[in-house]
């Protein structure tokens, strides 16, 4: 079973639990990263709508990519590897800052609890997508407006984190 790394609010490393541990109960602290890609000079964001073979958030649309880092890997090594792993795209990536939140999954199936790392990356075009079916049903390139929108009129469709970090990234 894979480990994630367990931290304190501010992000200290405290020590490192399985990963179905830190997901179910109440939750642990952990670290985690989320990646937002955007092209059109930030005008649209590349969104994924998360695996049914999910645990936690199925089917809800996330940011482009969001994992946890191995343990002694570090933060963007990890954040780079599952956005190659996950949707089969290499970009350069830039910290925009951190948060942490706390989200029970709606279907009663664990918890998030995470101290995230927020990354942003810019692509110019039509940057192709290889998702991974185990992690993604479907990837989407779509106006910021238009999810910053929708999140208003329907904030069930969207992971919680991904909210969170889109007001903050942006």
């Amino acid at each position: 079973m894979r480990n994630v790394v367990l931290t304190d609010v501010q992000g200290k490393e405290t020590g490192l639990a399985e990963i179905v541990d830190a997901h179910t109960g109440e939750g642990k602290l952990h670290r985690a990263f989320s990646v937002y890609v955007f092209r059109n000079n930030g005008k649209e964001i590349l969104m994924q709508k998360r695996s049914s073979k999910k645990m936690l958030f199925p089917l809800l649309w996330a940011n482009t990519c969001c994992s946890h880092p191995l343990p002694g890997e570090g933060i963007l090594e990890a954040g780079k590897r599952r956005l190659r792993e996950e949707c089969g795209i290499e970009c350069s990536l830039r910290e925009t800052g951190t948060l942490v939140y706390r989200a029970e999954d709606p279907g009663g199936r664990g918890v998030e609890h995470e101290h995230v790392t927020l990354f942003r990356g810019d692509v110019d075009g039509n940057q192709d997508t290889k998702p991974d079916p185990n992690e993604i049903a479907e990837t989407k390139w779509t106006p910021v407006e238009k999810v910053l929108a929708d999140m208003e009129r329907n904030p069930d469709a969207y992971a919680p984190w991904f909210r969170l970090g889109l007001t903050q990234i942006l």
